[in-house]
């Protein structure tokens, strides 16, 4: 028998195609990289050949066993308002088959803000534990034994303060910081890009980074410095080879500024960590670790790297949030258990994986059992973990992997050519490209050529109620604010405000360590927001350009009849009022996830109203304000951290004191259908929860504007 070639194949091919060409079944990826419907050796590189597990380039796995020998870490990432709760669920986790902790703090801590502060009233205790002195972190790890258990911290802004108490935390806990294992986050240059959760300018948050890794380098040997983050990238509308190449350009510049310190490359290498984000492009994914591996082998060995451990990649990785569904949410269990599996088959160290219930609210227990015992399945039930690499050698996987390997190189060699990742931030360039990433991804599904079931297919007639998890914002923030009170009231204030001035004092003139004094603060039981003022008192705090994007929607819906009937009436509506149709988009409180804000924006621009956008971080005041000023007849406020119940209803009546309540008011984002009676009773127009067709949610704002039917 005669040995087939791919001609043969083509020619077969075509015969089933019946007239059709074979390149009609080519794909294009968001990435622009051509996926055929079969490969062969002749898609790949020869060098794959010679490739092994736990040798360089690591292409194959950084150990030569992986799971064979022992499985990827179970890390659930979590954190539930108080330090008390937080603390009852890892131990109950810990107890059920989890192996390292992961802590989510809410985003006034997040921001540096102590829970008494003013412009955090409706944050405290959301989307995570309120953390405001070391007494909340001693609580958060009680009877959890801190030398023998891997903590992972996702902090960024108030890295400072936050990695302070946890050393002191452990210090009175017995176990000295030497012994200390586990992960800082500690990545800001993806905060100015994608999640904005930063406090300090872009030069200054370097700085820290660069002390922080030399500290750890000196006093915390088991302890990673780092976890360079394109979780958040993703999340926010990255490609994924825009998600590696940013990614990987930042660890790049993180690793140049901790040599401006002295430090040699081998001396904190080894202990950077990286954390990505798993969508559900299965083979892309799992090639997308593959391609992060081998890059970083060639960036640190340029870098002048020795060590065969300062060049590989170690990650952690999470399931995709923004592939959660509002819309028949127990598809989310099958979303995450595939996200999960090609983190594993790309060949992650430690996973999380998304309870079905996080596009609408914190998980319960019940939805985290489901998402801690999808990994335990995995683990124990698939065989997943008796071969290394199991997909090495695949024609079609090493195809992507060397596509995802040249097209991140190119976009790293062109964030070199603006000086570096910190230079191309301050340019706005990354954020940039991500946005737009973002609203081509969105138009796509709004236009059903991406399909999601359950959203823009087989969607369901009906949605069944599922419970979730509230949380009491008002009593968390109380019980926070009794705590502080308590510490000002039995620490010795001289001491503390003595320390406070060191720090500020090495911050300014830079003659010593930032986290070494700060960990003195945190002894002296300084609060979170004090260290963080006394370096915001040097620093100053950074804020960011807030731009609306165009053209995006308008290309996509070219010749699409709905959008075409929306703009025709807003220009209708513009010729007969003199004025098109104005909406002020607004982001209020300390969440800075603006994804869904800039779409909507870029979208309703596009169309012909008139586009206007708050800065991050506004309160209920500002946004009124600047909705007057600006002669808006609508606000649309983005909530994604369960602030609206709070921030909403204030908004609300500072516009009805003003006599400004003719102003119409949407909300989008993560809004519980539980809370939908209560928004509209309160005000609220409509809600748009994620899924929401965007010309849908354009066709409710103009109406209620125009006082016009969608079919006027």
């Amino acid at each position: 028998m005669n040995v087939p070639t791919l001609e043969d194949w083509y020619e077969l091919g075509a015969k089933e195609l019946r007239g059709r060409e074979i390149d009609d079944l080519n794909k294009t990826t968001p990435e622009g990289i051509k996926i055929k419907p079969v490969y062969t050796k002749r898609d790949v590189p020869d060098s794959i050949e010679k490739e092994l597990p736990g040798f360089e380039p690591y292409t194959r796995g950084v150990r030569a066993t992986m799971y064979a020998n022992q499985p990827w870490t179970i890390r659930q990432y979590a954190g539930f308002s108080t330090a008390e709760e937080s603390n009852a669920f890892y131990r109950k986790n810990l107890k059920a088959g989890q192996k390292g902790l992961s802590v989510a703090f809410d985003l006034a801590t997040h921001r540096g803000y102590d829970s008494d502060h003013p412009r955090v009233a409706g944050d405290v205790g959301k989307a995570g534990v309120a953390i405001d002195t070391v007494e909340d972190m001693k609580i958060l790890f009680d009877g959890i034994p801190l030398d023998e258990m891997s903590v992972s911290m996702t902090m960024n802004g108030a890295v400072i303060p936050v990695l302070a108490m946890f050393i002191v935390a452990g210090e009175e806990q017995g176990v000295d910081r030497s012994k200390l294992s586990g992960t800082i986050q500690n990545d800001i240059l993806k905060e100015f890009m994608v999640r904005n959760t930063f406090i300090y300018p872009p030069e200054f948050s370097m700085r820290i980074i660069g002390d922080i890794i030399e500290y750890t380098s000196q006093d915390m040997p088991k302890y990673n410095s780092i976890s360079i983050s394109g979780y958040h990238m993703q999340e926010a509308g990255a490609t994924l080879a825009q998600e590696l190449a940013f990614t990987l350009a930042d660890g790049m510049e993180y690793v140049r500024e901790a040599k401006k310190k002295g430090l040699d490359i081998d001396a904190f290498a080894g202990r950077l960590s990286f954390f990505f984000c798993i969508g559900m492009n299965v083979f892309m994914e799992a090639a997308k670790l593959r391609a992060a591996r081998q890059i970083w082998s060639k960036i640190m060995t340029n870098l002048g790297a020795k060590s065969e451990r300062s060049k590989m990649l170690r990650t952690h990785c999470q399931t995709s949030g923004v592939s959660l569904t509002e819309q028949d949410p127990y598809n989310n269990v099958v979303r995450t258990a595939y996200e999960a599996m090609a983190a594993v088959l790309g060949g992650t160290q430690s996973l999380h994986t998304n309870s079905f219930d996080e596009a609408i609210a914190l998980p319960t227990e019940t939805s985290a059992r489901i998402a801690r015992n999808t990994q335990l399945i995995l683990q124990y039930e698939t065989g997943v973990t008796d071969v290394v690499d199991p997909l090495g050698g695949s024609f079609y996987v090493e195809a992507l992997t060397q596509g995802l390997v040249d097209q991140a190189w190119d976009m790293i060699n062109e964030i070199e050519a603006e000086g570096g990742m910190t230079k191309a931030i301050e340019k706005g360039l990354p954020k940039l490209k991500i946005e737009q990433a973002a609203a081509k991804r969105q138009a796509r599904v709004d236009k059903g050529e991406d399909v999601v079931i359950g959203v823009n297919k087989y969607r369901l007639e009906e949605e069944d109620p599922i419970n979730i998890l509230e949380i009491d914002n008002a009593a968390v923030r109380k019980s926070q604010i009794s705590r502080i009170n308590k510490v000002k009231v039995v620490r010795d204030s001289q001491a503390c405000n003595s320390t406070l001035e060191k720090l500020k004092d090495i911050a300014e003139n830079g003659n010593g360590n930032i986290l070494r004094a700060a960990v003195e603060c945190a002894r002296a039981r300084a609060t979170l927001g004090e260290i963080s003022n006394a370096l915001e008192d040097v620093f100053g705090r950074h804020q960011p350009i807030t731009r609306v994007i165009k053209g995006v929607y308008s290309d996509a819906y070219k010749e699409d009849p709905i959008y075409i009937n929306i703009q025709a009436n807003i220009q209708k509506y513009e010729h007969e009022k003199g004025t098109a149709p104005r909406i002020l988009i607004a982001k209020m409180g300390q969440d800075g996830h603006d994804r869904g804000a800039k779409i909507i924006a870029t979208a309703f621009a596009d169309l012909g109203f008139g586009v206007n956008m708050t800065d991050l971080f506004s309160t209920p005041d500002e946004v009124a304000e600047l909705a007057i000023i600006s002669e808006v007849d609508a606000i649309g406020i983005s909530s994604l951290a369960a602030g609206h119940k709070t921030l909403v209803p204030e908004l609300i009546d500072v516009l009805k004191k003003l006599s400004r309540d003719d102003i119409k008011i949407f909300v989008g984002g993560v809004i519980p259908e539980q809370d939908y009676s209560f928004l509209k009773e309160a005000g609220v127009i409509d809600i748009f929860g994620p899924g929401t067709n965007v010309l849908d949610a354009a066709y409710s704002v103009f109406a209620a504007i125009s006082g016009k039917s969608r079919n006027t």
